[in-house]
């Protein structure tokens, strides 16, 4: 959430913003409610004030016994008054928040303004060394057409999409045998190496979580349709643990020379994905249930853009160690999520259907969720201040399953497996 007194001072920057992340917020009317509530707000202490005055002539008047009625009925008058614009303060105070509630996050500075993913930036490309990215759109070289992830999966027998439909329906995942392993031994790598080497707490947070804590990472209201909840408790399903990780310090402060704060967790994620009617059909690219690492960080305002930076370079970590090629893009104002100031993505190239697929995401929030999350530090001097967020995939499945499949796939239908995660698969070199 922007800071009120930003809107007020700011309208055409905010205008803007929500122009360049295709928003549609009604400005105008934010600062008409704004100002007619505070009108109110005025009124209501004044005739509250006037009531107190009454009051106390009133018990003046009685104890030198003399007559009050006409003073009571003119209190009763303005305590009826005060109950009518109270009820009018409450209408227009949930107006005003539920419109305010879909105001963006300010993109930063340097975003590019753009219109759609043609418009996002590469910053840099990687490849293994032995098939190094040299320049962007050159690929490692094959000296066989590479098949794709549900070809040879099924070949392996370690992707059975036919019973994930059978059992959920589309859209889901089922993993067996040396498929199943190889998802847990990539869980298990990656953790150990944000725990071990980049200095991460690691959580096992809640996969039911309630509406307050959904709203403070932005997921509510604008997203709602997305996310799976249940009726009866009004709970929701998390669609990443970036949700219940920030929330951790939701409505505390956290003392100064605790910051940095590091978190890393291993959850189940759940997306309706209500908006991709028809995309990626086939395969395992897009899926209502998947396994995803998440980073999420808590840090002092004035290094959080160097913190990002850090950010993307442990995701990176992850496609290097597993040898697999990517790019780094920073996104252009569309195509950033509600809530961020600055996002870059790492899309890890898959040979087999011959693209990059989105594998991290990793955003500077600002000051935006820690508003709604009411998350603070206080500082040397007593005063407390509203922290920055980040977090960032490190990394997702099943499309970081789907990249180390096709490109490490061979002439004979068998996968090997990056050196780094030998350990995780008690050795096992090869799938086959």
């Amino acid at each position: 959430m922007l800071d009120l007194d930003f809107i007020r001072k700011n309208p055409d920057a905010v205008r803007k913003a929500i122009a360049d992340k295709s928003d549609k917020v009604d400005i105008d009317k934010v600062l008409e409610l704004d100002k007619e509530r505070r009108q109110i707000i005025t009124s209501i202490d004044n005739l509250r004030s006037q009531r107190k005055k009454s009051s106390e002539e009133i018990a003046k008047l009685k104890k030198e016994k003399k007559d009050a009625d006409e003073l009571v009925k003119q209190m009763k008058a303005v305590g009826d008054e005060i109950s009518a614009l109270e009820t009018k303060s409450q209408a227009i105070e949930k107006s005003f928040t539920e419109l305010i509630s879909f105001i963006p996050n300010i993109p930063a500075a340097d975003v590019p303004v753009g219109k759609g993913e043609a418009d996002n930036v590469e910053v840099r490309h990687w490849g293994p060394p032995d098939h190094p990215v040299v320049r962007a759109g050159e690929h490692r070289k094959y000296d066989f057409t590479p098949a794709t992830h549900w070809d040879i999966g099924q070949k392996l027998g370690i992707i059975q999409s036919e019973r994930a439909s059978k059992i959920s329906g589309s859209g889901f995942i089922l993993l067996s045998g040396q498929g199943a392993r190889l998802e847990r031994a990539l869980i298990n790598f990656m953790l150990d190496m944000h725990i071990k080497q980049h200095g991460f707490t690691e959580i096992m947070p809640p996969f039911l979580v309630n509406r307050q804590t959904m709203y403070a990472t932005g997921q509510l209201p604008k997203l709602e349709a997305d996310m799976y909840k249940t009726a009866e408790e009004d709970m929701f399903l998390i669609p990443t643990a970036e949700v219940p990780l920030t929330n951790i310090w939701r409505d505390e402060v956290i003392p100064e020379d605790k910051l940095p704060l590091y978190y890393v967790a291993a959850t189940p994620c759940f997306r309706r994905e209500a908006g991709s009617y028809g995309k990626d059909t086939r395969g395992i690219i897009r899926v209502h249930q998947f396994n995803k690492v998440e980073m999420v960080k808590f840090v002092h305002p004035d290094t959080s853009f160097d913190e990002l930076e850090k950010l993307v370079r442990c995701a990176e970590a992850v496609l290097q160690a597993l040898e697999l090629e990517y790019r780094v893009v920073k996104l252009c104002t569309t195509e950033m999520s509600f809530s961020s100031a600055t996002t870059y993505d790492l899309e890890a190239y898959a040979p087999g259907v011959g693209r990059y697929l989105e594998v991290s995401s990793c955003g500077n929030f600002t000051d935006f969720q820690a508003r709604r999350g009411n998350i603070r530090f206080r500082g040397k001097d007593g005063k407390s201040r509203l922290v920055h967020t980040l977090n960032g995939s490190g990394v997702a499945l099943p499309r970081t399953l789907i990249t180390l499949l096709e490109t490490h796939q061979q002439p004979d239908g068998s996968v090997i497996i990056p050196k780094a995660l030998r350990p995780y698969m008690d050795g096992v070199e090869r799938i086959g």
